[in-house]
């Protein structure tokens, strides 16, 4: 597990409402690289948390990617289990807003090896919007 702190639910809920009018809509302004990036960052650490361990790796380029779920673990190279989504379909998934079976299915979540789902842990965090 990691060393850093945990992550604080509040800082977590201000960094998703900052870029909730987006998340809404996607025809709202962008949200800044940096507040795009922390709530990123913010809720993939949130993740790496709620379900500790080194079986699945979760990406969202460019921000971040962590280790999570507990089972067998890789030690070199790319790990059996891997979620690769961008920034705005991650953070509808952590917000509840978008379905991880459905965005699998849709294209917009790349998901391989067996381990490879996360409905268990969605959403982090439930918004009003």
């Amino acid at each position: 597990m990691s060393s850093r702190r945990r992550v604080d639910p509040q800082e977590l809920r201000g960094a998703i409402e900052v870029v909730g009018p987006w998340l809404g809509d996607e025809r709202q302004e962008r949200p800044r690289r940096a507040e795009l990036a922390a709530a990123v960052r913010l809720s993939l650490r949130t993740l790496e948390d709620l379900a500790p361990g080194r079986t699945v790796e979760v990406r969202v380029p460019p921000f971040a990617a962590v280790q999570c779920v507990a089972g067998p673990e890789h030690t070199r190279g790319t790990p059996p289990n891997v979620i690769e989504t961008d920034p705005r379909t991650w953070l509808l998934l952590a917000t509840g807003r978008a379905d991880f079976a459905e965005a699998v299915d849709e294209g917009k979540v790349s998901a391989s090896g067996s381990r490879a789902d996360l409905t268990r842990w969605l959403p982090l965090v439930r918004t009003t919007a």
